[in-house]
């Protein structure tokens, strides 16, 4: 009894300087001042610095991630890169759906997706706007990223921020390798364990103990896949150059359209008219009408003929 006591007391001992080293703030570079942190994707789980922890509000879940746990190595350096664009459009909407298509092909998905209407120019025109984040492989950053600037009619802004975690990331794994030993040692005690006091003693520290295995494994797995996929906030702006005009309620740009569509239309009536009259009417003019020219050549060239004869005989 007093050995198991003392061997659990020596546990707890471990497991509190094991679990008690919160993870150290992690760096921040390159990071945009005045703005606050926009939705990433990922609920940041307990345990985890605040500094690192994205805003969950208006988040999608995200489809069920791969095993990024074996696509990260531990000799490389775990960095979580992330940028914030901010770009005019012509087509908010087709904008939205490009962008999100672009996300979906190289394996990410969309975060998050707000569109509201919005104002510009002295009369308040309405327009509509965007904010954007989606998820893309990091390897993928630069590439989605000249992308999304090949569709904009300007670059508003741009920022890149990257956050090395690899120190916290190896504290993690070198606290869970101590916790996963102790669980094994307070198995093998509670099969040794005979005393109901000493069962219920070794059970609670073991209980403990994997609920801390858990935290850290859930930390874990946030770093990973938060180096393994890049957020990517965007803020679509409407090009105001491109807006429909509108003059004290008269939309001019609506007249021009039903000219444009009149236009097209007399068009392809004057074309559908032209290829029925060459399939319809032209085979049948062309077997009458040639004999009938031939003809009346004839008889025009016979008149002609006769006309300086007449003459002559009236002369005489």
């Amino acid at each position: 009894m007093k050995r198991i006591v003392i061997t659990i007391t020596l546990l707890a001992t471990l497991l509190l300087a094991a679990c008690g080293g919160a993870a150290s703030p992690l760096p921040r570079e390159s990071v945009v001042s005045g703005e606050a942190a926009p939705s990433t994707g990922f609920s940041a789980p307990a345990g985890l610095p605040a500094q690192v922890a994205p805003a969950a509000d208006g988040a999608f879940y995200a489809p069920e991630a791969q095993d990024v746990a074996s696509t990260v190595a531990l000799a490389d350096r775990l960095v979580i890169k992330n940028a914030n664009l901010s770009i005019t459009v012509d087509d908010t909407t087709a904008s939205v759906d490009v962008i999100s298509h672009l996300a979906e092909s190289l394996g990410g998905y969309v975060v998050s997706l707000n569109t509201f209407q919005t104002t510009y120019g002295p009369d308040a025109k309405p327009a509509q706007q965007a904010n954007l984040t989606i998820r893309v492989p990091s390897d993928k950053l630069n590439e989605v990223l000249s992308q999304i600037k090949g569709m904009a009619v300007e670059v508003k802004s741009e920022t890149i921020s990257g956050q090395d975690v690899t120190s916290e990331y190896t504290d993690l794994r070198s606290r869970l390798t101590n916790l996963e030993a102790a669980e094994k040692q307070l198995q093998s005690i509670m099969a040794e364990a005979t005393k109901t006091e000493d069962v219920l003693a070794v059970y609670n520290q073991l209980v403990y103990t994997r609920e801390q295995i858990e935290v850290i494994k859930g930390q874990m797995k946030y770093y990973e896949e938060s180096a393994a996929l890049s957020a990517i906030n965007l803020d679509l702006i409407p090009n105001i150059a491109t807006q429909p005009i509108e003059v004290g309620g008269w939309h001019p740009d609506g007249v021009a359209k039903q000219a444009i569509e009149d236009a097209l239309r007399f068009l392809q009536n004057f074309t559908d008219g032209l290829i029925y009259f060459g399939i319809a009417r032209l085979p049948f003019l062309l077997i009458v009408g040639l004999p009938a020219l031939f003809v009346g050549r004839m008889f025009w060239r016979r008149t002609k003929k006769n006309a300086p004869k007449a003459a002559t005989t009236g002369t005489d």
